[in-house]
């Protein structure tokens, strides 16, 4: 019998806002240190961060007129890298307060550098370039950078050289053969506490495959920095989870891996992965799935959610929200089978479209970055942008 979640779901506080079917990006209307990547390391002890969260202060534009931006990551020398989903490219912000030319309180004032174009990206969709991530060694060797993004009849990661000033490298493919479509291709890449590389992917339309451990759409995949399965894969391939219909989330609690997963109709969800886990879809969409799946920690309706980047920072969860236009927090327990208290809300229409939530390297802040120039969001002036949100305290 596999491990199965304590249930646990907080009620959705607001009701539907509209009768507009969910979907994969949460559109009306569509189908259905900085060792880990985003800036500084979880705590070995989850409890470490439990019950003293961090309340958010006032946002701040970090930079604007960006095209869809779809991940931050930090690198060693504190610039930031975004990606461009439409775009392909990859831009650069300069490390804030000092050579990077704002007002020293490393926020507002950086201009985006363009690094490069990541080649082999066929935009369409929501496929395009999608997750970056930071390999573990980056400090000390300089590292690689890694990307996920969708070719011409397929999701794949890569990774490159690269170092400030000097461009992309030439890619080598680390993952390739991951379903894509123009709807639920996944993206998320993270490196874990435990050194290796996490991917989440989506089931690319195609239902069944969520619940096929031998196909990688639908799945979170664990991989070794070079893409070969990980030791100790319940699968004896790249398979970690299954059941899973669009993962677009992934941070760690200490050892416990927190997952944000867009549903279909009804619920959207947090999920604290199991390795093996069935996670339900698609014969389950939220709670519900009895004894040998894993039942989400948290559900909300879609139209308050349709979840994307997840970071932990302050105490807290963070979970971006597209269709919902809000920043969720969820204060954090320390506890592996219950580890989020109830979400709260932030920010509830203020930006719009929010796709991903990193953590600041130091920790003082969490970035976010919007997504109203996707087709689906009400672009304003400044858009699209990365905020920084300082945590108080």
């Amino acid at each position: 019998m596999r491990s199965r979640a304590r249930p646990r779901r907080w009620a959705a506080a607001a009701l539907l806002l509209a009768a507009a079917p969910a979907c994969a990006d949460g559109g009306a209307g569509e189908p259905g240190g900085d060792r880990y990547g985003t800036g500084s390391e979880p705590p070995a002890d989850a409890s470490a961060t439990a019950g003293r969260t961090v309340p958010p202060g006032e946002p701040e534009t970090v930079v604007g007129g960006l095209e869809v931006p779809w991940s931050v990551v930090f690198w060693p020398d504190g610039s930031a890298l975004v990606s461009e989903r439409d775009s392909a490219r990859l831009l650069r912000l300069p490390p804030g307060g000092g050579d990077g030319g704002d007002d020293g309180d490393g926020g507002a004032g950086r201009e985006a550098e363009e690094v490069g174009t990541v080649e082999g990206v066929a935009p369409g969709g929501e496929g395009g370039l999608l997750g970056l991530a930071v390999s573990p060694d980056a400090a000390e060797s300089g590292g690689d950078l890694y990307a996920y993004y969708t070719a011409e009849d397929e999701n794949r990661i890569v990774r490159m050289d690269y170092a400030p000033g000097e461009g992309l490298g030439e890619q080598e493919v680390v993952a390739d053969g991951i379903p894509a479509s123009g709807f639920h291709n996944g993206g998320r890449i993270e490196f874990g506490p435990d050194g290796m590389l996490y991917a989440g992917t989506g089931d690319a339309g195609q239902e069944g495959r969520s619940q096929d451990t031998g196909s990688l759409g639908g799945k979170i995949l664990r991989m070794t920095p070079e893409g070969d399965p990980a030791p100790g894969n319940p699968f004896d391939n790249l398979v970690y989870s299954y059941g899973h219909r669009n993962v677009q989330g992934l941070a760690w609690h200490g050892e416990t891996l927190l997952a944000t997963e867009f549903g279909q109709d009804t619920w959207d969800e947090i999920n604290a992965v199991r390795p093996g886990g069935d996670h339900g879809w698609p014969e389950v969409e939220g709670e519900g799935g009895g004894e040998d799946r894993v039942d989400p920690l948290v559900t909300w309706r879609p139209a308050e959610a349709s979840p994307s980047g997840a970071a932990v920072a302050g105490g807290s969860l963070w979970a971006a929200a597209l269709r919902g236009e809000r920043l969720w927090r969820l204060p954090l327990t320390g506890d592996p089978q219950d580890p989020v208290e109830e979400p709260e809300a932030l920010f509830v229409g203020e930006y719009g479209r929010i796709r991903d939530v990193v953590t600041e390297p130091g920790g003082e802040a969490v970035w976010a970055a919007t997504s109203n120039r996707d087709g689906r969001g009400d672009p304003g002036p400044e858009d699209d942008r990365i905020l920084r949100i300082p945590l108080e305290g």
